[in-house]
């Protein structure tokens, strides 16, 4: 039986979102394991560098922002995303539950003592998933040429008009790849709408797509 004590700690004022955000991503983890599938969520941001994100990947280029270069960093251009932030989070969990354990701060220094401890926990994921690094380079290696791109369907998982950059999901056999694109025509193209892949940069690695393909 768990203990009442631990339970209190756990789901205390200060921890209470760490934990059920902690649970929703074992039931995410457990459901992906179980099904093989991934939880569609859709983004709609302005991304106004050069990104390529298959896989859930960061792609940086040199002249990306720093925010980007902060990504690279951390290494999310190697590591899945969803596996870097269920782990940072775990080690938030565990800082803030053992801070609470042990010393008697009041509820507002508790909280904000979270910041600092989410800011170590990601240094720490980063650290302890180096290892793995040459692991999830090949698993993500597709063997795609870009290319290979032009001409194939995909489905927007967010919205862009003009120069706006988003992202398009494609699938190369059964492996979902998400790719940075912009409107062929600066038109707009809402997020859930089907496009084709009709141009690119391959210098920028930006993708150029049209609800239709004009002959």
């Amino acid at each position: 039986m768990i203990d009442q004590e631990f339970l209190n700690t756990a789901f205390s004022p200060v921890n209470t979102v760490l934990s059920v955000l902690l649970i929703l991503s074992v039931i995410y983890w457990l459901f992906t394991i179980i099904t093989g599938l991934d939880i569609d969520v859709g983004l709609d941001a302005d991304i106004d560098t050069d990104v390529n994100s298959p896989d859930g990947h960061v792609h940086v280029g040199d002249d990306a922002s720093g925010w980007l270069q902060f990504l690279k960093f951390l290494n999310l251009d190697i590591v899945p995303i969803t596996y870097f932030l269920t782990f940072s989070l775990l080690l938030t969990w565990l800082g803030s539950f053992y801070l609470e354990s042990f010393f008697s701060f009041e509820i507002w220094m508790s909280a904000l003592m979270v910041i600092p401890i989410f800011c170590i926990s990601i240094l720490l994921t980063k650290l302890i998933l180096k290892p793995l690094n040459p692991f999830f380079r090949e698993i993500n290696h597709k063997g795609e040429i870009p290319h290979d791109f032009l001409g194939r369907q995909g489905r927007m998982k967010s919205t862009i008009h003009g120069d706006k950059t988003g992202m398009l999901e494609v699938f190369v056999g059964k492996d979902p790849m998400v790719l940075m694109v912009r409107s062929k025509d600066g038109e707009v193209i809402n997020h859930g709408t089907t496009v084709y892949i009709v141009d690119e940069d391959r210098e920028k690695r930006i993708y150029y797509v049209a609800e239709e393909i004009k002959f």
